[in-house]
């Protein structure tokens, strides 16, 4: 049986003293790491309003598209329909939201946001506006049009190939 081999003694290493040059060569980890630095903030930003990521998109797209159906919005928003029945739920209890049956087809229910779902959102919405523009100040507008395109190109193939 061969005898261990050593291991170098491992330091006290900061986390900013490692390198990650190969990994900061990859986009997809450029923007996980970007993702993740505005997600902490965005949660903080929302828990002001008794808000997740999920329900304020949930809130939105509803504002912005009244009388939408509930598959609609799952498919729209990538949920699995039972999860979005939940977050329904909680939008529900609290007064943001009606579901209405839908007089065409008594299996679906349209979505409407109420006069207290509206105000939560132009109020949230202008917060989350305010946290984007606090991590877009260093871009100049060309280069925040330049990123906006180059999301929605990726996003555009991901939901082209279904992946």
């Amino acid at each position: 049986m061969k005898p261990a081999t050593a291991l170098p003694a491992q330091k006290n290493t900061r986390a900013s003293d490692i390198s990650d040059s190969q990994l900061r060569g990859l986009f997809g980890y450029n923007l996980k790491r970007s993702f993740s630095a505005l997600q902490v903030d965005l949660l903080e930003v929302l828990s002001k309003f008794d808000l997740r990521m999920v329900p304020f998109s949930t809130l939105v797209m509803i504002v912005e598209n009244p009388g939408l159906r509930q598959s609609q919005l799952a498919d729209a928003l990538a949920i699995e329909r039972p999860n979005l029945v939940v977050v329904l739920d909680a939008l529900e209890r609290r007064e943001l939201i009606t579901r209405d049956r839908v007089p065409t087809d008594r299996r679906a229910y349209a979505l409407r946001a109420t006069l207290a779902g509206h105000q939560l959102f132009e109020k949230a919405y202008r917060a989350v506006q305010t946290h984007e523009a606090r991590y877009l100040d260093r871009l100049t507008t060309a280069e925040r049009e330049a990123l906006s395109s180059a999301l929605n190109k990726i996003r555009a193939t991901f939901e082209e190939t279904g992946e």
